[in-house]
């Protein structure tokens, strides 16, 4: 054989070998980039990201988009680098993402679950902030369960056996006088509908000697309208603040943003706290790119914001759902919100 020819085929194998390992070895790393952001005004697969029902809500215009990360997972050698030279991409350990001792589908559910509280949050801290007055809530029906078909979730207890409840430690104190098998009489309201009585047989738990009902409740405002946010678990907890924003923007007269890009994030808590989240440069920087000019930013994410881009947004800090409103309104007339 020529000698040039082995000389090049012996160069190439390390080479061939090399991109054999680029494209079919996985390394234990997950990617966090910038990822999609949605107009929480606007709609999404054909339906209303906020859909508020029951009541007559006010126009809007412009945007109050929430920000998401983008993760990647499965990752060969090759695509790692090719992430993480781009200079968007976050590589970090896969054991940070998907700890070892959960699977995968442990990790969406609890995900899910999150996404469930955040969404709820953000719907009673809108409420909490527009004056709705407070109610025992139902949060969950167990089903199978004694109030199955009964009670639902979002319904409003307001007495039990003809006894009014103001809230949850009412509620439960009542329910400790009773038996298993015992029935009560529960006055309720529902969204969207009248209000009702349901008579319910108690159960028997074996955590407690007093009737099981089967739900589980908390104080928190209640209104006789529906609100849906349709985004399929997009977003996480850290879309609750955004999401709190669209409902105070449809339900009052005016546009918070004055028809301004308006993008941001943060989650979210029932009586209307704005707490930190993870990755907020990749957020900031999918906001920027999308056209968003101001920028919602958690306080305790400040100093990590101004290491993020920004040129073209205004960074303004939040701690709570009113101090969000106060700082939009405040751009709205020309004034100076509060800066990160």
């Amino acid at each position: 054989m020529n000698r040039r020819i082995m000389t090049l085929l012996v160069a190439f194998v390390p080479i061939l070998a090399f991109g054999v390992l680029l494209a079919a070895v996985t390394v234990p790393f997950v990617s966090l980039g910038p990822g999609p952001t949605f107009n929480t005004l606007g709609e999404y697969d054909g339906k209303q990201v906020v859909d508020i029902e029951g009541i007559d809500t006010k126009p809007t215009s412009g945007h109050l988009n929430m920000t998401t990360v983008s993760q990647r997972d499965g990752l060969t050698l090759g695509q790692a680098l090719t992430l993480w030279l781009s200079g968007r991409e976050q590589l970090l350990p896969r054991d940070l993402v998907y700890p070892p001792d959960k699977s995968r589908e442990d990790v969406e559910k609890e995900n899910s679950a999150d996404f469930q509280q955040s969404e709820d949050n953000a719907e009673f801290a809108a409420l909490n902030y527009l004056k709705y007055a407070p109610a025992v809530s139902v949060e969950k029906v167990n089903d199978p369960g004694p109030a199955a078909g009964k009670l639902r979730r979002g319904d409003a207890i307001d007495a039990v056996n003809g006894t009014p409840v103001a809230d949850v430690d009412q509620f439960t104190s009542l329910l400790k006088n009773t038996k298993p098998g015992q029935q009560v009489v529960l006055d309720y309201r529902r969204k969207n509908a009248a209000p009702g009585t349901a008579t319910v047989t108690l159960g028997s738990n074996e955590d407690r000697d007093f009737g099981y009902l089967g739900i589980a409740v908390r104080d928190a405002p209640w209104a006789p309208f529906t609100i849906d946010f349709n985004l399929a678990n997009v977003g996480g907890p850290s879309a609750g603040l955004m999401f709190s924003l669209a409902v105070v923007d449809k339900l009052t007269s005016g546009d918070l943003n004055d028809a301004k890009f308006v993008a941001g994030t943060g989650t979210i808590s029932g009586d209307g706290q704005v707490g930190s989240i993870g990755g907020i440069t990749h957020k900031m920087l999918a906001a920027e790119e999308a056209g968003a000019t101001v920028f919602l930013v958690p306080v305790d994410n400040c100093d990590e914001a101004l290491s993020g881009p920004h040129e073209d947004m205004e960074l303004v800090k939040v701690d709570t759902l009113t101090g969000a409103v106060d700082a939009l309104n405040t751009i709205s007339a020309g004034g100076e919100p509060p800066r990160c």
